[in-house]
């Protein structure tokens, strides 16, 4: 928690509103003189009055936690007045939505390459606990199991053709 010394500068809030800054200030332990657009920000959004009787309204180990929500949502709304801190949560959600789809279908695409890759024993079944493809690279794909991807090296897309038997 910062705190304003009364005998060195005024608090932001006491400087912003102009007034001097007294030993019970309500504003100077969360409105250091160093933070003026802080304040500035709050009142603009909020007002003077409102702040002052909501930290007197909040219980003291709380006042740190509310003026930091104030600076906030003050700081949200000047950039967006219209949905303030909503529209920044609504654009982290949309963009964690996108970004868990990526990572599933990233994951569906590991999961086919290695079922590609396992061997299978002459009746078919897999072979549990063995790498490798038998073989070809790492990467190389048994006829029955193949997936078209951008990632795969098929130049007309269409899943049966590769690179190098066009």
């Amino acid at each position: 928690m910062a705190s304003s010394s009364y005998s060195n500068s005024p608090c932001a809030a006491c400087k912003f509103l102009r007034r001097k800054c007294m030993p019970d200030c309500i504003f100077s332990p969360y409105f250091p003189p160093e933070e003026p657009q802080k304040f500035a920000n709050v009142h603009k959004i909020f007002g003077a009055s409102n702040v002052s009787k909501l930290l007197n309204e909040v219980q003291p180990h709380q006042r740190e936690d509310a003026v930091n929500s104030l600076a906030y949502e003050a700081e949200a709304r000047i950039k967006d007045p219209v949905y303030g801190c909503v529209g920044a949560i609504s654009v982290l959600q949309r963009q964690v939505i996108r970004l868990q789809k990526e990572l599933d279908a990233t994951n569906a695409d590991l999961i086919r390459y290695t079922c590609n890759e396992m061997p299978t024993t002459q009746d078919g079944r897999r072979i549990i606990g063995e790498g490798g493809g038998g073989g070809g690279s790492s990467l190389g794909q048994s006829p029955g199991y193949y997936y078209p991807s951008p990632w795969n090296n098929d130049p007309l897309g269409d899943g049966y053709h590769r690179g190098d038997n066009i």
